[in-house]
């Protein structure tokens, strides 16, 4: 099962590579990871999907975690009202045929067109996971030529920030 981890760390240069180097080292599969600075500048947040049997075997990645230096809390996000999203860049070939039925279906999806040339056309759109992987099935037929995408970002819903949710693993 995937489960959605919020790691807030000090913004330090090599975190992310500890955190990472952490998870990796012990056999679990970081399915996405994205980091930003919060709105401390001394805070990095880093959002964590990680793949786990079960809850026992993720309690041993947050223990593991929380042994390091420069983690401040980790709140799992996995069973929490949150709200997740995606960022995705994609490059599409395009004719000029194909480019009217190409827009069509980006305004389908609520993407948007961010660059245009004779043959390409990129696309960004924002959603969750599933919503992306669908707008990519669909751009397949018209012949993807790169996709670039963030990993997921969540952010629990209701007034608490993750710094001072109380739910930390």
């Amino acid at each position: 099962m995937k489960y959605t981890l919020a790691v807030l760390v000090e913004n330090r240069p090599g975190v992310l590579t500890h955190v990472s180097g952490l998870i990796s080292r012990r056999a679990f599969n970081i399915e996405s990871i994205a980091a930003s600075h919060t709105e401390d500048p001394e805070m990095t947040r880093i959002t964590i999907d990680v793949e786990a049997d079960d809850e026992l075997e993720l309690e041993q990645v947050v223990n593991q975690l929380s042994k390091l230096v420069d983690v401040i809390k980790i709140v799992n996000l996995t069973h929490v009202d949150s709200i997740e999203r995606e960022l995705a860049l994609i490059k599409v070939k395009v004719s000029k045929l194909d480019r009217s039925d190409l827009v069509d279906i980006v305004e389908i999806f609520r993407a948007k067109v961010v660059d245009v040339n004779r043959d390409t056309m990129v696309i960004e759109l924002t959603g969750e996971e599933s919503k992306i992987n669908a707008f990519c099935a669909v751009l397949a037929d018209f012949g993807i030529i790169e996709i670039v995408r963030t990993g997921k970002i969540a952010v629990s819903r209701g007034a608490l920030a993750a710094k001072d949710d109380a739910s930390e693993c």
